[in-house]
């Protein structure tokens, strides 16, 4: 399991890489179990300053393993995926995403989390929970509308459609677009960059700059409380039973 997911640590930086290239890089519970051990171990390890989170060939990742995540439903604070997005709330070290291409649900809502965010060009995103007639996570009910404004976070929650890299620079999503050639060195140098700087310092700036970790927990409580109940709900049946059958779910019989 620890293939799907690569962890290394060099020169101060902490890489995670999600590889599970046949899958789109989608993630399993032991794969968001990695990813939340790594980021808080991180915060007690002298040897790491910085982390950075990637993907591989043509995703970053596209979201949830599906079966997995219906089999083992986010049902408590223990559970791998609300350890992991609880992580991304509290860590103090800087975290630095490298988009390298497939970003679906999680795969974006994590990077409202992340303080330098570098997409390839080829790089897509799309926020679908309202379309499997779920509720937004990680937060992103409330990060959204507090960076982009109420409109455009409804067009990207509510709409749920892809949008590209150009559109998440300008959306402020993104730092960054460079060619998939360069990606990587581009992340990894801004890391760098961030892991020869004055670790305390860096780490209560990122603090100072984010100021609302109480609120961003209590979103993603509720958030959650209210993904539960609707994974059991009838429209999330129907958008679950069309998308295994590839066809477009039919809402019309709901009011």
């Amino acid at each position: 399991m620890s293939e799907q997911v690569i962890v290394s640590v060099e020169n101060g930086i902490q890489k995670l890489t999600i590889n599970r290239a046949e899958k789109k890089n989608a993630l399993t519970q032991d794969m968001y179990a990695i990813l939340a051990d790594s980021l808080v171990n991180a915060e007690t390890n002298p040897d790491i300053r910085v982390s950075v989170i990637t993907g591989t060939a043509d995703s970053f990742t596209s979201g949830n393993d599906l079966m997995d995540f219906l089999q083992n439903p986010a049902q408590d604070e223990k559970t791998p995926v609300i350890r992991f997005l609880n992580a991304l709330a509290i860590i103090r070290k800087p975290l630095v995403a490298a988009v390298n291409g497939l970003a679906v649900g999680v795969g974006t809502t994590m990077l409202l989390h992340c303080d330098l965010v570098y997409a390839s060009e080829n790089a897509s995103f799309t926020l679908p929970f309202v379309n499997l007639a779920l509720v937004p996570e990680a937060a992103s009910s409330y990060l959204l509308p507090k960076m982009l404004g109420h409109q455009r976070a409804a067009e990207l929650l509510l709409l749920g459609e892809k949008f590209d890299a150009e559109k998440a620079l300008r959306y402020g999503i993104v730092n960054e677009i460079v060619s998939a050639e360069d990606l990587e060195k581009t992340a990894m140098g801004a890391a760098e960059k961030l892991a020869a700087k004055a670790p305390e310092a860096l780490r209560l700036a990122k603090s100072l700059m984010k100021g609302d970790g109480d609120k961003v927990l209590e979103q993603m409580k509720e958030e959650g409380e209210i993904f539960q109940s609707r994974l059991v709900s009838p429209e999330a049946r129907e958008a679950m039973t069309a998308f295994m059958e590839r066809r477009t779910p039919d809402f019309t019989k709901f009011s």
